[in-house]
Order: C-alpha cells, then structure tokens, then sequence
C-alpha cells in the first residue's frame, strides 16, 4: 500500500487583520470545498477548536453536512473531533448522517485535544482525556456495526440502543484516531484504528511496530500525515502570501502549547524570537512548526519537499494518506485557489506516482 489519497485540510479561521463578514467567510471556504472536488483531490478534512477569537471551526458535523450536500465524489473527514468534549452515542449519530447525505463519503477521526481552556470551559477534566478516548472510541465502531448496544462505562453510559438510521457504509465510516506520545500510538494500534499523524515521519514507525506487537498486519491499515504546503508560480511569491497565516498560526501554536506542557513555560519564552514576523518569514522564507517546516514554494519545490517526506515512512507500511493545510488564515481566496490548482496539477499526480 503506498500513497493513495490527497486532501485538504479546511479550519475556517477568520483572523481579525483580515476578517470578512461571517456568512460571506463561510459562503467562501464552502466554496474552496467544492473547488477542491473539482480540482480532483480525494478528501476534505476538517478540524475542530472552541473559544478562538478567529472563529476556528467549532461545528465539524454542521460543516461536514454542508459539504456532503453541496459535492459528489471527495471524501469528508474529521481531522479531528475532540473526542473528550463529546458524547460519543451523539458522534455516532451525527457521522451517521453525514455518510447518508454523502453517500458514504465520511470519515471519522478522533483525538484528545489539548487546550486547557476548552476543557475548563466545559467542565472536563484534562486528566479525564486518555480514558474518555479509549471508552469512547470503541463504543462508536460498536454502535457503526449495527444491533443493540448496551454500554455501561466509567464516563458514558448508552442503555438498548440501535444507531439509527445506520450509516451507509457497512461496518460504518473508517475511524482515525490522532496520536503522537509513544503510549497514545500504542493505543490507536490496540484498538485497531487507524492513524491520523501529525507530522513527525517517526510516529509513523512506532505505530508500525505496534500494530505488529498487537498481532495486527500493518498493511491493513491506513497511515495520514498532516503538512502545511503552499504552492506560487515563483517562491518568494508563495512565502509572500502565505507569510502572515503562517504567524497567525504559529502564534497560536504557540501559546496553545506553552498552556497544555507540550512546551514548557519554564524560564519563561521569548515569543518574537520564537515565532518570526511575516516580514522575517519571507525575509528568510522559513518557519518551524516545531521541528516540521512547511512546503512553501513553486511547485517543484513543493513536490522536492515532500517527495522525501513521503519516503520516510516505514517500507513495510508506506504513508497512504496526505493531508496538506493549504488554506491558511486570512490567506486570499483568489491566491488560495491558486495553490490549490497548482498543487492539484503539478504536485499530486507526481506524488501519487512514486
């Protein structure tokens, strides 16, 4: 198995420097989905945050739905539900009726999250997070499956319940779980699920060799890589557009880390110098998304970059699935659409053919 489908990544972040009015936001990324279908990429992906000044998505299924009623083909994916924040008999149903509407096309990827302020704002523990995965998870692909379910758990309860009406897909749509920690890898290839990566190639590896020591033949699971790629037809063109929505997330990134103890607050941080200025950014045409650089350029460049990335996976178990956050915060639509063309031309035929 080897790299099959390229999608995008969408999280309708309208950042305050370049907002637009709300309905005409959301007419326009709606619009960016559909293009994406008729540019011929395999997926949408969308991802979820609450309480972000920039309106980053909080409403997955109501966005997925959207999708689903206005394309025909391209697959509609979670990347991801923040797993802890929701019921997950409520996920079930919701998944369920975005495969109908679609015709089959969802898929559901779930994760812990990590913003300490999206779990105080509702009341959740954060401690709470790896045992409300691992319960709710398999309770979801049981309820997909079909028949009664009776659940009685430490955090969800779900009495003579059927899933209905069922999803279309049989067995119901493909579950991806998001995992980075070596315990948390070890847990989606426990439970059977596949990966929905972040990044680094060598998660990859280790989830490899978990599904081996599970007894899991990892050919029988599909592997995903999230990058941020943005393609121009000259690359200081690219690094100009694509400079302030780098920052903007970076910033973001940032201090959402510095919150959770993914990166140490300690001693203090000097942000300016850690997170460069958009003019630093085209100045030096580089930013570091915490040891994973972006692929930002002509499209050649592009292709370089992440033809050597895709190589990095494990032989045995190739990356199947590339996801590329392309539309980046406040980013141009005209100059968004731009790179999705350039990419979906010149970039993934030649990807897909290594």
């Amino acid at each position: 198995m080897s790299l099959r489908e390229i999608g995008l990544l969408f999280s309708f972040r309208n950042p305050s420097d370049a907002q637009t009015p709300w309905a005409d936001f959301y007419q326009s990324e709606l619009d960016l989905t559909v293009y994406a279908e008729e540019l011929g990429y395999d997926q949408v992906w969308l991802t979820e945050h609450h309480f972000i000044d920039d309106g980053y998505s909080p409403s997955l299924f109501v966005i997925g739905g959207a999708i689903a009623a206005r394309t025909r083909k391209i697959r509609i994916g979670t990347y991801i539900v923040l797993m802890p924040l929701h019921d997950p008999v409520f996920v079930a149903e919701d998944s369920a009726a975005i495969d109908i509407i679609s015709g089959g096309r969802f898929d559901l990827g779930l994760g812990l999250g990590y913003r300490p302020g999206e779990f105080i704002g509702l009341g959740i523990p954060m401690s709470e997070r790896g045992a409300r995965l691992e319960e709710s998870a398999p309770l979801i692909r049981e309820l997909f499956a079909g028949g009664e379910v009776n659940h009685e758990g430490e955090f969800y309860t779900a009495k003579n319940i059927t899933l209905t009406p069922p999803p279309l897909q049989d067995g119901g749509p493909p579950i991806w779980i998001a995992a980075r920690a070596d315990k948390a890898l070890d847990r989606v290839a426990r439970h059977g699920f596949h990966l929905a990566g972040i990044g680094a190639p060598e998660h990859q590896a280790i989830y490899v060799e978990a599904l081996k020591k599970h007894g899991r033949d990892p050919k029988d699971f599909n592997m995903a890589q999230l990058v941020t790629g943005f393609c121009a037809p000259d690359t200081q063109t690219a690094w100009d557009r694509c400079a302030d929505g780098l920052h903007h997330m970076l910033s973001y990134y940032l201090k959402w880390g510095i919150e959770s103890g993914d990166i140490t607050g300690e001693g203090g941080w000097d942000t300016e110098n850690l997170v460069p200025s958009p003019d630093k950014i085209r100045q030096n045409r580089q930013a570091d998304f915490f040891g994973q650089s972006p692929y930002v350029g002509t499209p050649d460049e592009v292709y370089a970059g992440l033809a050597d990335y895709v190589a990095q996976a494990p032989g045995d178990a190739p990356l199947t699935h590339l996801i590329i956050m392309m539309d980046l915060p406040g980013v141009k639509p005209e100059h968004a659409r731009e790179s999705m063309k350039l990419f979906a031309e010149e970039v993934a035929p030649r990807l897909k053919s290594l």
